[in-house]
């Protein structure tokens, strides 16, 4: 019998299984759907559609750098547990997921080593290992001039772990193609990766202050001023009270503002500006994104021993 896409489809509806098992399971019972869903049973695959069903807000935020540096990739896969993330096959296949973010968006669709989806091998992988496992989410950087550095923080091995970072530095003399052997590229990278431990503990929500919305700001002050005001302050003082706030606000939430926290004094405008100096070339930063394991996802609470408990009865 014909193993048509529409029967591997109909199979996958019924089971959640990944397509390429499930074309498998179909060639192996010679297309008997009934039999290709026991044989799917039988091997734990069609395990993999309930525990996706699972909150899985654990697991590991990974970085990859091009060769040339100038393009760079973060993601995040998550899992149930911090057990995972320690697991050997799921580091592998989030080193391998990070790769492929360098070279496209659509990661979930990407060939794999294994020449099928990322979406099968997370899917095969839920099934070996019991939990849910998820691709959440990929950003990828690029400079024409310049380096993206890369950052993971705690890394519990290179390029992965709970806080990923990067950040874009243009640089004007790096108009060459960049390599170990040019000029300046230790001391820029350097720079980069320093910058973005800075980021990484700092947490800015903007470059500049001019990247801030106005209607950011203008709630800031209308917070201050309607506090100044329940304390009795005149109009006048109430104002000066929110313009001091501002301030106060943009310094605390842009990158260019904030002060550098390897050496605790200097803004991060200034760090660029003797740079600058040093390497002997312009550099600005073009952008930075920060992933924090787990962001905003909501964590089931679960009791360890009634789930153990379960198992045993």
């Amino acid at each position: 019998m014909e193993i048509t896409a529409q029967l591997v489809k109909q199979l996958r509806d019924k089971t959640g299984a990944g397509m390429m098992d499930c074309k498998r399971a179909l060639i192996d019972t010679s297309g008997d759907l009934q039999a290709a869903e026991e044989h799917l049973r039988k091997k734990g695959l069609m395990d993999a559609a309930k525990k996706a069903s699972r909150a899985a807000a654990d697991g590991l935020v990974a970085c990859a750098v091009s060769s040339d540096k100038r393009m760079a990739s973060v993601i995040e896969v998550n899992s149930e547990t911090d057990f995972v993330a320690r697991n050997e096959k799921f580091q592998e296949l989030v080193a391998e997921i990070a790769e492929i973010a360098l070279s496209t968006d659509d990661v979930l669709n990407a060939k794999s080593k294994g020449n099928c989806t990322i979406s099968e091998e997370i899917s095969q992988l839920i099934s070996l290992i019991g939990e849910n496992i998820s691709f959440r989410r990929s950003k990828k950087v690029r400079v024409e001039h310049g380096i993206v550095a890369a950052y993971i923080h705690n890394a519990i091995k290179p390029g992965m772990g709970k806080i990923g970072v990067l950040i874009a530095l243009e640089a004007k003399c790096c108009q060459c193609s960049h390599s170990e052997s040019s000029p300046h590229s230790a001391e820029l990278e350097d720079l980069g990766r320093k910058l973005a431990m800075h980021v990484a503990a700092a947490n800015p929500t903007y470059l500049c202050p001019s990247c801030v919305p106005q209607e950011v700001i203008a709630k800031e002050k209308e917070i201050v001023i309607a506090q100044a005001k329940e304390l009795g302050k005149p109009d006048a003082i109430a104002e000066k009270m929110a313009d001091g706030r501002v301030k106060k606000f943009l310094e605390e939430c842009t990158l260019l503002e904030q002060i550098y926290v390897v050496d605790g004094k200097s803004k991060i405008s200034s760090v660029l500006e003797t740079s600058r100096d040093k390497i002997g070339c312009e550099i600005k930063i073009a952008s930075f994104t920060r992933f924090v394991l787990g962001e905003g996802i909501e964590k089931d609470a679960t009791n360890f021993a009634e789930e153990v408990g379960s198992f045993l009865r």
